[in-house]
């Protein structure tokens, strides 16, 4: 099995635009998804939810009371009474959420900085979260000071009618219609950003493989637990090639060690001159 070369850094042309997963990248909110979950199960009997099932959930939309989930719980109550606990859950917790370490500085650094060609770095927000949640996520005046550098009109959520149904991550849709969304808003002067000139931000196995499937350069920076979960298999999550979800159109995905890929322990002191971003 090949190992991934984790100082190798992106061989693509320089990024012009940084699209954002948000859960457990940008928020803190899969520990908080984790405590929400486990509350329910312990209330019905059950243990706490471990890594090993939350790994092949994590980016998956509607994962948190799916399949996977629910053929581990076994849990004797239906999936509709399951949701309406965890929602409570979700209601009492995700106002808590704060931003991540190194990510307002990354955020503020990136909306001052410039491509290698003189071009400002376009920022967007590609989540599977759904409006409801989002709101209740970025309630807090500290987390919503953050995420408010992303804008609006920059921001794709799980329900956006942009991404068709049925077409989320792994699927490349919703980092598509990201990048669609920043091209959509550039002035004439300015040329179109491509795929390739993207870079992909995100926590989940899932997210890497959207992004890799978008034809972007991605940046994984898993939770260490997730780590720990995909510890040898670190070249194929960064080609995309991990499969947790079987979606077919195989040439969409990336080669292992092809150098598209990147894994961070966390986003502070990001390496912005490897990807050809000029700090101001």
């Amino acid at each position: 099995m090949a190992s991934a070369d984790h100082s190798m850094s992106a061989i693509g042309p320089p990024i012009r635009a940084c699209l954002f997963d948000m859960d457990g990248l940008l928020l803190n909110t899969e520990d908080l998804y984790t405590i929400c979950a486990s509350t329910v199960l312990e209330r019905h009997g059950r243990p706490p939810l471990p890594w090993s099932i939350k790994a092949k959930m994590m980016g998956v939309p509607g994962s948190s009371n799916g399949d996977v989930f629910h053929n581990w719980a076994k849990l004797d109550i239906s999936r509709e009474q399951f949701g309406r606990e965890q929602r409570t859950e979700q209601e009492k917790h995700f106002p808590e959420c704060r931003p991540l370490p190194g990510v307002e500085t990354l955020m503020n650094t990136l909306r001052a900085a410039r491509s290698k060609d003189g071009y400002p770095i376009q920022l967007a927000l590609a989540t599977s979260s759904e409006k409801y949640n989002f709101d209740l996520k970025t309630s807090n005046p500290d987390t919503k000071k953050v995420m408010d550098l992303l804008e609006d009109r920059h921001r794709v959520l799980g329900d956006d009618p942009r991404v068709p149904k049925g077409k989320g991550k792994p699927f490349p849709d919703i980092y598509l219609v990201a990048l669609q969304a920043i091209n959509d808003t550039l002035p004439e002067s300015i040329p179109k950003i491509s795929p390739e000139e993207c870079l992909v931000f995100e926590d989940s196995v899932i997210g890497v493989e959207a992004g890799r499937r978008a034809g972007a350069q991605v940046v994984w920076v898993p939770h260490e637990e997730i780590a720990k979960q995909y510890r040898s298999q670190e070249a194929e999550v960064l080609a995309g090639r991990i499969n947790l979800v079987e979606i077919g159109n195989e040439a969409q995905l990336g080669q292992v060690g092809d150098g598209w890929g990147k894994q961070l322990p966390s986003l502070e002191d990001f390496p912005y001159a490897q990807y050809g971003i000029v700090v101001q």
